[in-house]
């Protein structure tokens, strides 16, 4: 039959809204904000649309179903994080650094997006709304990798004390985690940016190695944080 799902809905979109990018946002934007107060089950296309201010054969344009809105929310959630990791796997510098640096990226990361972030935790952690499968391990994987890989590099380097490599490594992303979640969670009690990185410090205190002195020979790179705070 002509005209397809469009024709079955209303009149096709119009070349404008077809064309605006604008319009695709606005459709990501009115969908994250629904999920987050209904729940993905809760939500209809009815009401997204609504919110954004087009029509239904607008949204079936730019993703299909509901289903495609949300996979689109969660491709692109990955690919702004992975580029993130990627910028940090190639830089230079002490390996405490670079370890601070990245931290303090992803908790920028995570605030930017914290509806989305909202979103990922309900449904992995929530119970089941039926919404479409998407590998939200490779997220954990990927970032995990990311920080033992500096931490390997440090202890090779003669600036973290030699030990368990995965054991360093968590250490340092439960810090990381427990400053995205206060945000989450306690945005009235949350550490901000600067306070991630004097919680990195306590914890790289304890795992930088020790010259013949006893002194502590690891570099904090105190400097690599920006002043401010990811409120």
């Amino acid at each position: 039959m002509a005209g397809g799902k469009a024709a079955a809905t209303g009149a096709a979109p119009r070349k404008r809204e077809a064309g605006d990018p604008g319009v695709r946002l606005r459709l990501l934007a009115s969908a994250t904000e629904l999920f987050n107060r209904k729940g993905y089950a809760g939500t209809t296309v009815r009401e997204i649309v609504a919110a954004a201010g087009v029509t239904k054969p607008v949204l079936y344009y730019y993703f299909r179903n509901k289903e495609g809105i949300f996979l689109d929310l969660m491709r692109e959630a990955w690919t702004q994080f992975d580029a993130l990791v990627a910028v940090s796997d190639k830089e230079g510098g002490s390996a405490l650094a670079r370890l601070k640096t990245l931290a303090d990226r992803m908790l920028v990361f995570f605030v930017a997006n914290i509806k989305v972030a909202r979103l990922v935790y309900s449904i992995y952690y929530g119970p089941p709304q039926g919404a479409p499968a998407f590998d939200m391990e490779v997220y954990h994987a990927r970032f995990q990798d990311a920080v033992q890989r500096m931490v390997e590099d440090g202890i090779r380097r003669g600036e973290l004390r030699k030990g368990n490599a995965e054991d360093l490594t968590w250490a340092v992303i439960g810090a990381i985690n427990v400053a995205m979640e206060l945000h989450l969670c306690h945005p009235e009690r949350a550490l901000g940016r600067d306070g991630l990185g004097r919680v990195l410090d306590v914890i790289f205190d304890g795992i930088a190695a020790e010259d013949r002195d006893g002194r502590r020979t690891g570099k904090r790179g105190r400097g690599d944080l920006r002043k401010g705070d990811a409120r």
